[in-house]
């Protein structure tokens, strides 16, 4: 069965990164296991979210994940070349924002999709707080449908 391809969309997604699949990321099926692709994701939600605070600092992030979910589409062999790709879901929440990542193998075929829920998070405070202006203008600027992804 072919494995679907990535659809067409608007625009580009505004972060993309490779990953090369290490040994130690395979499964005892010999691909990679599925609990490495939320590593994965941890590391684009870094690359597009720290931008946005002007920042190379991950302990700048003011978000919690409250929630994290990926579906495993097809298997991928040691050494793969995976392209993945981060972008905001619209719509938009007051205190939250969804992103979706598309994982695709040598940057062809899906492999796998993410889906992470953030919340806007004052630790200071100990509390949730309304995403800023200046990022939700960001946000709303880089935003896919997330139906047009397969969520």
């Amino acid at each position: 069965m072919p494995l679907p391809a990535p659809p067409a969309h608007g625009h580009p997604w505004p972060v993309s990164r490779r990953f090369y699949v290490p040994y130690h990321d395979l499964d005892v099926l010999n691909h990679l296991n599925h609990a490495s692709y939320f590593v994965y994701m941890e590391t684009l939600r870094c690359d597009y979210y720290l931008p946005l605070l002007s920042s190379t600092d991950p302990t700048q992030i003011d978000l919690i994940v409250a929630e994290a979910a990926c579906r495993y589409l097809a298997p991928v062999p040691y050494g793969a070349e995976l392209v993945g790709e981060v972008a905001p879901a619209r719509p938009l929440g007051r205190t939250s924002f969804t992103l979706l990542y598309r994982f695709t193998h040598a940057g062809t075929s899906v492999t796998a999709r993410g889906r992470t829920v953030s919340v806007v998070y004052d630790y200071s405070k100990g509390e949730k707080r309304e995403i800023p202006p200046a990022r939700r203008a960001v946000l709303e600027r880089d935003a896919v449908d997330p139906g047009d992804e397969g969520w």
